[in-house]
């Protein structure tokens, strides 16, 4: 299982990466600080999932998740974010994110959040 986390700062990547890897034995991550370096590894790579924050510079998290969702349509996105959901979940949502996890709430729910992700895209998954 291969998933891409992209976030600007990189104690965010490297604490969402730890949350995921106690969760889930055997993935494989990759990090990614801006949205051309996801579509780098987008071009050479095959993901189960990304972990995309939605402020971000250069093009914003949003932007990226709709140019995935229209070039790349079969690899869900999970928006992760310090804003408010109440403000922005439902945007991330109709702009085709898989979820939307609260920064905040990541240790609680992310792990849940990329679970069913994952057990929806592979039924019998490796975790």
């Amino acid at each position: 299982m291969r998933i891409l986390i992209a976030d600007d700062h990189i104690g965010v990547r490297q604490g969402l990466r730890e949350i995921l890897a106690d969760a889930l034995r055997g993935g494989e991550f990759f990090e990614a600080s801006n949205g051309d370096e996801v579509f780098g590894y987008l071009e050479g790579h095959e993901f189960d999932l990304i972990l995309l924050d939605i402020n971000m510079p250069g093009r914003s998290g949003l932007r990226v998740l709709e140019d995935v969702v229209r070039n790349h349509p079969t690899v869900p996105v999970v928006m992760v974010s310090v804003q408010p959901e109440d403000q922005y979940a439902a945007c991330c949502l109709r702009s085709g994110a898989a979820a939307y996890v609260n920064k905040d709430k990541a240790i609680e729910e992310l792990p849940a959040v990329v679970r069913k992700i994952l057990a929806d895209r592979h039924p019998e998954p490796a975790f």
